[in-house]
């Protein structure tokens, strides 16, 4: 016997590897319950105490018969996944393969306690984690990290992934390690390193609504050993899949989406390791494709009717420098990045046409049109000292700084032809607003791990964010200016019942800077939100079977949330003065026998507003955006079908419980049963792949957004078509 191979992102992995150191009650409104599959997860998790540990070695005949051992950096340093005392959801090359990862969107789907909504712009997007919601032009509630990079603007949160080799969803506020973009948890995403060895890749799929995607990449070194390279791309265009009725035309196409990645690896020594990475997006694609919901009822599904043809452009550059460097102490760590941001878009303000509607944009006699230019420009330095693994006492030490400027350039305009210039005709123009953000952000953090004894860990944090922002309204040249700062502590008891049982208890702070909504609206506060979690990690039936959970109470104080006042065309983040919020998170891999694998979880996130000065009614409501209850269940075969061939098919349910957009809980979406299907065959030594892949196989119709009237302030509700069924063929080549 032979102990299961462990997955990394690092070819080879600088540090000495895992040493396996670590550093409810029942819901006021209860979610419709799954009584027999969580009485049988249940019981196996009891069962954890009564299991021996596996012996420590396995037969080469056993490959396959064990569940994969995967490794994260959760916490700043590669530690097992069953070793970290975080509820994190954890995707390695081999599922994100299997499972046909290829966006923000797929990975979303299949964690529960999370939602993701893709809406009125290409790339704007809201994710919503354990209640807590992202929400237009402010910070983000969950940090995202990239080769450990730091991406600072919600733009950068939809993303097609392609060569990636981990991504890693941790829930709960991490503000300690990750800043104040963590209060709802964070998302770390590692993208694959170069190699000694000369090999590529080249990708394509074809699917309905004129899908095309082609992609590539090719890895090697220029010196080996000390100097590697990666360079990855991918080109898409869809001719869409959304109908407008009144244009007769489809409004959600991709004219383009081109991504450019490349990174070159230099070890000068064997103490000194620089990353350096480059990246590019651009992309050109539809907007504003919200429908008129005239009965008010989110169950109810309307085509968009607006006389514009919406489009949204963009563009993103990023370039980061990550030097690590070996000392007496530990790991020194220094990331630099600079980002460049821009999407404009432009469409119909009325979302309507001047046959449905003949006096025009709220009776005014005229069809409104709508846009907005944005630009961002970020560079940031994380500066951070790490101690060496497997002593009693470990530690983490650091700094963050960073700069942002962002302009934002809002519109509205008479319609009179329907085209999109008419955005930069002055003549055309009725309301505008104009405004220059600075935003300077600093930290210092630090973390403790100490064994108390052999099976018990004690680890404390602290973190302090300080804001420092200032807005400059362009058109009236009035300038106001804030601070915003907080102290973000953690503390965790870890305790190794036995070798394949893991408890903790934690007490976490994370925090969401305050700022300003557009010039003439009020500022808005910052939020923080306080945690006491419980989680349990069991690997069970000799490392078959692996069992999670985490209960969590929580509770946000200012809980911020979005909405747009269409008179005066401004998009404004407001506050609600307390929100409560407890639940679970479960989450399970099983391997019966050889190629069948089972993989899945139960999200639990029971919201209540408890205190809201501005809508007294909301009181006992849930937050807006929230799902209070989520279940994924994955199956997938695997079985050799001929000589060198194997063939797999996948079959992935995810059950959303109702879905409630707004403070008034007024407009609920129904639940709903999402399913997708993927059948494959692969060469066995991975030089070749074909797959048939299909989501959203029953072709449910939904909003991914939804905007009542009376958060709007349009006479009539909106909202914004989630994708229907897709389907398609992939294929994919490798060679070295």
């Amino acid at each position: 016997m032979r102990a299961p191979e462990i997955e990394t992102c690092h070819s080879p992995p600088r540090q000495a590897g895992p040493t396996g150191d670590t550093g409810a009650s029942p819901m006021r409104r209860p979610p419709r319950p799954l009584p027999l599959v969580l009485a049988t997860l249940a019981a196996l998790q009891a069962h954890a105490q009564q299991q021996q540990p596996p012996a420590p070695a396995a037969a080469a005949s056993d490959a396959g018969t064990k569940l994969e051992t995967v490794v994260v950096s959760s916490q700043r340093r590669l530690e097992l996944l069953q070793d970290v005392p975080v509820a994190v959801k954890a995707f390695s090359a081999k599922q994100i393969t299997s499972m046909g990862i290829a966006s923000t969107q797929d990975f979303v789907n299949l964690t529960p306690n999370m939602s993701f909504d893709n809406s009125f712009t290409y790339g704007n997007s809201f994710v919503v984690l354990r209640g807590v919601t992202q929400i237009n032009n402010a910070d983000s509630p969950v940090a995202v990290v990239v080769d450990g990079v730091p991406q600072n603007n919600q733009k950068q949160l939809k993303m097609n992934l392609f060569d990636i080799e981990r991504i890693e969803v941790l829930k709960g506020p991490q503000g300690a390690l990750y800043g104040r973009n963590a209060i709802g948890g964070a998302i770390n995403i590692e993208t694959k390193a170069p190699s000694n060895k000369l090999e590529g890749f080249v990708g394509a799929e074809l699917g309905n609504g004129g899908k095309r995607e082609l992609s590539g990449g090719v890895s090697g070194a220029l010196k080996e050993d000390v100097a590697l390279f990666r360079i990855v791309g991918q080109t898409l265009h869809t001719s869409g899949l959304q109908e407008n009725a009144y244009l007769g035309r489809k409004i959600d196409g991709v004219d383009h989406d081109n991504s450019l990645r490349a990174k070159l690896l230099l070890r000068p020594n064997s103490d000194v390791q620089v990353d350096l990475r480059a990246s590019t997006v651009d992309f050109k694609a539809g907007a504003t494709w919200d429908s008129i919901v005239a009965s008010g009822k989110p169950s109810d599904i309307a085509l968009p009717v607006q006389n514009i043809l919406g489009k949204t452009t963009g563009r993103t550059d990023d370039f980061s420098a990550k030097v690590e460097a070996d000392l007496a102490l530990g790991t020194f760590t220094a990331i630099t990045s600079y980002t460049r941001l821009r999407e404009g878009y432009r469409g119909d303000l009325d979302f309507s046409n001047p046959v449905a509607m003949p006096s025009g944009f709220l009776g005014l006699g005229f069809q409104g049109g709508q846009g907005q230019d944005l630009k961002v420009r970020m560079i940031s330095q994380e500066l951070r000292l790490t101690s060496r693994t497997g002593q009693p006492l470990r530690w983490i030490a650091g700094v963050y700084y960073l700069d942002t400027r962002r302009d934002l350039d809002t519109r509205a305009f008479v319609d009179t032809d329907s085209s999109l210039g008419q955005f930069d005709d002055p003549a055309k123009r009725i309301l505008e607003n104009e405004e220059s953000n600075r935003n300077k952000a600093s930290a210092v953090f630090g973390q403790i791990d100490y064994d108390l004894r052999k099976d018990l860990t004690l680890s404390t944090a602290l973190r302090y964010d300080r804001d420092q922002r200032r807005q400059t309204d362009v058109i009236h040249g009035g300038v106001r200016e804030a601070s915003y700062g907080k102290w973000q502590p953690k503390v965790t008891l870890t305790h190794k019942l036995d070798p394949e049982v893991l408890a903790y208890g934690t007490l976490s702070t994370g925090f969401r800077s305050g700022g300003f909504n557009a010039p003439g609206q009020a500022d808005f506060k910052p939020e923080t939100l306080t945690n006491a979690e419980l989680g349990l990690k069991t690997t069970l039936l000799d490392n078959r079977l692996l069992l999670n959970s985490a209960v969590f109470a929580s509770r946000s104080k200012n809980f911020q949330f979005f909405y747009v006042d269409v008179k005066q065309s401004a998009q404004v983040i407001s506050n609600i003065d307390r929100v409560d919020l407890k639940g679970l998170d479960l989450d399970f891999r099983y391997l019966p026998f050889k190629g069948l694998e089972l993989d899945g979880g139960v999200g639990i996130t029971d919201s209540t507003i408890k205190q809201d000065s501005a809508e007294p009614g909301a009181v006992g409501h849930h937050t807006p955006k929230n799902v209070p209850f989520k279940v994924n269940l994955g199956i997938q075969y695997a079985q050799a079908v001929a000589a060198g061939i194997e063939g797999s098919i996948r079959l992935d349910y995810e059950h959303r419980d109702k879905k409630y957009w707004h403070p008034d809980n007024a407009n609920v979406s129904p639940a709903l049963d999402l399913w997708g299907l993927r059948i494959g065959l692969r060469e066995s030594r991975d030089r070749w792949s074909v797959a048939l892949v299909g989501k959203n196989l029953a072709n449910k119709r939904y909003y991914a957004d939804y905007n009542a009237g009376k958060y709007s302030g349009l006479p009539y509700d909106l909202g914004s078509l989630a994708t229907p069924r897709t389907y398609g063929v992939e294929a994919r080549w490798r060679f070295e």
